[in-house]
């Protein structure tokens, strides 16, 4: 009677095996990955108290309403209207923590339009902007490494805008949880001209090589002297000021770098504690080559 209760008792332990192993991982969003990589901040190791991200006080602006002519009769307006309730948000994309438990890779960014007094208020990247509008942006990653943002000009080539010769001599690597405002040392104000103002955005754990050698002019140091030939070889990096980067060229950087992102556009009515209006990006691979990129696209009418 014994031997029968023990195999009874090993298939339960089996099969609770077996149901423990096959648990599905926990599914979070962009923004939840962004903020999963802060368990252990540069500012918590090196006891330097982290710089507040500056947020403004004032009240969000509206969404620019654009009227659009509409010749049905009334009747129907009014029924339509009446008859059809608002699509439902989609749900924003998942994915898991790194299997490798490495942090996931992320970007976050928001437009800032600028009142008389230059103080800024977080509005949708999508927003429509008219002339006289002045914006700038912010971008914050949540882990160091480099940065490269391109804008794209009447003529359909892109120039860097990060780098700058404003900051820090041109250099790109910037500091984790630490927001960047774009341009540096100036505002994006748009004229009376109608069209759109692109902006490539480019995030990295190491420097990539194709904007590297566009937007650089990288001057590589011959080695030491043969007595010390263990010493590396040094390079110096230096902007170079009137780059033009072709269309195709950030068309095929899209594309590679694009694969495995997901993104999370937030507002104040997104559940969570954090009310805010901003975009994240996320590379959720935890790999050590680990990119993440972003299109802005600023209209304005």
């Amino acid at each position: 009677m014994m031997r029968p209760t023990r195999g009874f008792l090993l298939s339960c332990c089996t099969a609770s095996l077996m149901f423990a192993q096959a648990a599905p991982q926990k599914q979070l969003t962009a923004r939840e990955l962004f903020y999963a990589a802060a368990q252990a901040p540069p500012a918590a190791k090196t006891g330097a108290a982290r710089p507040p991200a500056r947020r403004s006080t004032a009240t969000p602006a509206k969404p620019v309403e654009i009227a659009r002519a509409d010749a049905r009769p009334p009747a129907l307006r009014t029924t339509a209207s009446v008859a059809q309730p608002a699509a439902p948000q989609p749900a924003p994309a998942t994915a898991p923590m790194p299997a490798s438990g490495a942090p996931p890779l992320g970007l976050r960014y928001t437009v800032l339009k600028l009142a008389a007094d230059n103080t800024g208020t977080e509005v949708s990247n999508d927003t429509v902007f008219h002339a006289g509008d002045r914006i700038r942006f912010s971008v914050e990653a949540n882990a160091p490494g480099y940065l490269y943002i391109v804008n794209q000009g009447s003529s359909g080539n892109w120039k860097p805008m990060f780098p700058s010769a404003e900051i820090e001599d041109g250099n790109n690597r910037i500091e984790g949880w630490r927001p960047y405002t774009m341009p540096p040392k100036s505002r994006l104000a748009f004229d009376s001209t109608v069209g759109t103002e692109n902006l490539f955005i480019v995030f990295s754990l190491q420097p990539e090589a194709d904007l590297e050698t566009m937007i650089y002019s990288l001057q590589g140091k011959k080695k030491a002297a043969a007595a010390a030939p263990e010493a590396p070889v040094q390079s110096s990096k230096e902007l170079i000021l009137a780059v033009n980067i072709s269309n195709t060229a950030v068309d095929r950087m899209r594309a590679v770098y694009a694969r495995d992102l997901i993104i999370e556009k937030v507002d104040p009515n997104t559940p969570g504690d954090k009310k805010e209006t901003a975009v994240y990006v996320v590379n959720p691979t935890g790999s050590a080559d680990s990119r993440v990129v972003a299109d802005l696209h600023l209209v304005h009418q």
